[in-house]
């Protein structure tokens, strides 16, 4: 922990202030992200925090800009890169910004909980229009596809909470399941997530992610080469 002495020497700034929460959460975990608790790891007064964020979800709203300038740095700027086609350049991008979140896990949740558009995350959504448009995907497809992508085009999935998932179940586990949900139970004997390094939240590790995301992709190439008004 800083100590005051050199907490008076390092001015206190926002982006000081916003990086520091970044890394104790990181480190801690979100719940460990408070007013009180993030003053003592920078070795000020709490109430030195409120001058430069009135209180914890500005601070939330400050991370998520923070991240998205991470994924820019990541990605490489967010225009539509010239050297690609836009499936593999929008792929590409998604799954650089998923490596940014791997890297704070805590993060999807706060943008879930928050609904905030931070302007480095609006100028990542208009990088990802700009690589349909450039791809000759109309914007009525590209309207579509934003909501089919869904969070998936930040790099996460939104998925349905459970309190365990099926890593921690039991063979007596699935065996009281298949009286009642046999299908369920018996996909859930052969499928197992044991990659917890490249997983965001229940069910999204990094396989099911590329997978979902490539058959959205493919799926929306088909229709942009379909005529319009029918389907392949």
């Amino acid at each position: 922990m800083p100590s005051r002495k050199l907490a008076e020497r390092t001015p206190l700034t926002r982006d000081r202030v916003l990086r520091t929460a970044m890394e104790l959460a990181d480190r801690d975990g979100l719940d460990a992200l408070t007013m009180r608790r993030l003053a003592d790891e920078l070795g000020v007064e709490a109430m030195s925090l409120y001058y430069h964020l009135p209180n914890k979800n500005a601070i939330l709203d400050g991370v998520i800009e923070l991240t998205f300038s991470e994924i820019e740095a990541e990605v490489g700027g967010f225009a539509a890169p010239a050297d690609k086609s836009w499936q593999p350049a929008l792929r590409a991008r998604i799954l650089d910004a998923r490596r940014v979140l791997l890297r704070h896990p805590w993060v999807p949740p706060v943008m879930e909980s928050r609904g905030a558009l931070a302007p480095t995350m609006a100028r990542y959504i208009d990088g990802v229009v700009g690589i349909m448009q450039a791809g000759g995907l109309s914007n009525d497809l590209i309207h579509h596809a934003m909501h089919a992508l869904g969070s998936r085009m930040y790099g996460f999935v939104q998925e349905m909470k459970v309190e365990n998932d099926d890593s921690g179940m039991s063979g007596s586990d699935l065996a009281q399941m298949a009286d009642f949900v046999p299908h369920l139970a018996a996909m859930l004997a052969e499928v197992v997530h044991d990659d917890p390094a490249s997983t965001l939240g229940w069910c999204d590790d990094q396989t099911e992610f590329e997978f979902g995301l490539d058959l959205l992709l493919d799926g929306l190439e088909a229709r942009r080469t379909t005529p319009h008004g029918t389907r392949p």
